[in-house]
């Protein structure tokens, strides 16, 4: 009888445990396996990357950063070797039309990264299926500010830290990081989310362009933008102004990298954010590609290509900063 009254208790607090866990509905209609199988016929150059470490590398898996509506928020991070750190740490934001998407599909660039000395940090965030804008833009910033307070932990200048971000991830990170100075973002008012540099995959810059309505903008079907958003551009034009990234230029503006896959949609206000940039004498880069598949990061041979230009850039924005 006492251990009947221990089962019962038992299965009464899984019960409890149960009833409190929140189902989330995931979207895994984007993953570089079905990009793969869609472009491989059409553009040959594109192969696997493989994956390979350097004595003295460490990742981290699944470390939390963050607890809201229920769950925890988890990120990975990828150590480069004690002999090589720069002190630089890079927040990679993945894509999948603010739906879709894992933070796994940035391990590849995050490895190429730690292998040229960055501290690299890739986070969950809530998707539009689980939770509309700005969430998952407050999630963004609190992981920024979650690493800044422990820069000392992770080897890096708290006043070093980069936001990259690939298609959805790419619009988020230039958005985050130039929004940072007015704290549009934050969840706490005395947050500090400032970063040395926004790096822009293949990510609009303005939603409110002819351009970028033209294809976020669907009418007889909610695109993904507009589910994100809340709402299609007639219906919420100021929410759709408020989520691009050159609504919230200013004098203060991060140096900023915005590699294009050369499909000008995906890149819609990149004239006008280079135009600010170099009216405040802020570093910037504009590289387009020849019109090559829109998520170019995940294969080869623009996966190196990448990495290689987000390192010279970064190099660049230090090289300034110590001349300063």
């Amino acid at each position: 009888m006492k251990y009947r009254h221990i089962l019962v208790l038992v299965m009464a607090a899984l019960v409890s445990v149960a009833s409190l866990a929140k189902d989330i509905t995931v979207d895994d209609s984007y993953s570089p396996g079905e990009r793969f199988a869609r472009y491989k016929a059409s553009h040959p150059e594109l192969e696997w990357p493989v994956q390979t470490f350097r004595a003295g590398q460490s990742i981290a898996f699944e470390r939390p950063y963050k607890r809201v509506d229920g769950r925890d928020l988890h990120a990975d991070f990828f150590y480069p070797s004690v002999e090589n750190q720069n002190g630089q740490a890079v927040v990679l934001v993945h894509g999948g039309g603010w739906r879709s998407g894992n933070k796994s599909h940035f391990y590849p660039l995050a490895n190429l990264l730690a292998q040229r000395g960055y501290l690299v940090m890739t986070p969950e965030y809530r998707l539009s299926v689980e939770a509309r804008y700005p969430a998952g833009m407050t999630d963004i910033s609190d992981a920024i500010s979650w690493l800044r307070q422990r820069a000392e932990d992770f080897s890096i200048n708290p006043e070093k830290i980069a936001l990259g971000g690939g298609s959805s991830g790419g619009q988020m990170a230039a958005l985050a990081g130039h929004a940072a100075q007015s704290g549009k973002y934050h969840s706490q008012p005395a947050q500090n989310t400032i970063v040395n540099a926004v790096i822009d995959l293949d990510g609009v810059l303005d939603f409110t362009t002819p351009l970028a309505l033209q294809f976020e903008n669907k009418k007889q079907q909610k695109s993904a933008a507009a589910l994100w958003l809340g709402g299609t551009y007639e219906e919420l034009p100021e929410i759709w102004a408020e989520a691009s990234a050159t609504h919230h230029l200013h004098p203060q503006s991060p140096p900023t990298l915005i590699i294009s896959s050369g499909q000008p949609r995906f890149t819609a206000g990149h004239a006008e954010i280079t135009g600010y940039l170099t009216k405040h004498h802020i570093i910037h880069q504009y590289i387009e590609l020849n019109k090559t598949i829109h998520t170019f990061w995940l294969f080869e041979p623009y996966l190196s290509q990448t990495a290689q230009w987000i390192d010279t850039f970064l190099q660049r924005v230090q090289k300034q900063g110590e001349q300063q």
